[in-house]
């Protein structure tokens, strides 16, 4: 079996594969720093799960989603986070991802989210079960303003709130200032706010930075 770890911090790197190497220990582990590795990675390796962070510098976690649902459907990607469940769990789920696991979640939670999708299944949480068949009962009248960001809206609004320039957040995703502009400009109307100072405020307001 054949597994890559991505995250940007090596400790965690390095304690995700001691846990897995303890429950498959003929397997080959790779570990990388960064989504972009990933993304270039996945065209000259096969893996049979990738586990990834969701926020990382440059491409995040859902960005590896989203890749390799378009170029390698077969490989499951399992999100860990430092993020609730009640944040991103969902976004997560919906961009693709075969999981979500929380970063404080106990060890035997990490392997047996692997064995599941492993299987071709989807691993979630009691917790998020139920609110997933909550959510199941919401229209866009109900939901949260964030929520009705798409997943580069959201990605941009996160680098905003976060105190991020135009220029920074061009630079950053390889777009052009306007674009960038045009974004903000639509996540502004979305969610009803007026100014990138509002947009932090709502961020921290509901944990999303």
């Amino acid at each position: 079996m054949h597994i890559i770890i991505a995250d940007d911090h090596a400790l965690i790197r390095k304690g995700l594969k001691h846990i897995l190497m303890e429950e498959f220990p003929s397997a080959q582990i790779d570990e990388t720093g960064d989504a972009e590795d990933v993304i270039k990675k996945s065209f000259q390796h096969h893996w049979d799960i990738v586990v990834c962070d969701l926020s990382m510098p440059g491409k995040s976690g859902l960005d590896v989603v989203l890749h390799m649902k378009q170029h390698f459907p077969k490989t499951p990607v399992l999100i860990l986070s430092m993020y609730p469940e009640e944040q991103y769990a969902i976004r997560a789920l919906r961009t693709g991802a075969a999981g979500y696991l929380s970063k404080d979640s106990a060890p035997e939670e990490l392997v047996k989210a692997v064995h599941r999708v492993l299987l071709g299944r989807r691993y979630i949480s009691v917790s998020l079960a139920d609110k997933l068949a909550g959510e199941l009962e919401q229209d866009a009248h109900t939901k949260a303003p964030h929520e009705l960001l798409t997943h580069r809206e959201f990605g941009i609004f996160q680098l905003i709130a976060d105190g991020k320039s135009i220029t920074a957040i061009a630079e950053q995703l390889s777009i052009s200032i306007s674009t960038v502009s045009t974004y903000r400009s639509k996540i502004l109307t979305k969610m009803n706010l007026r100014s990138n100072a509002e947009l932090t405020r709502y961020a921290l307001e509901n944990k999303l930075i």
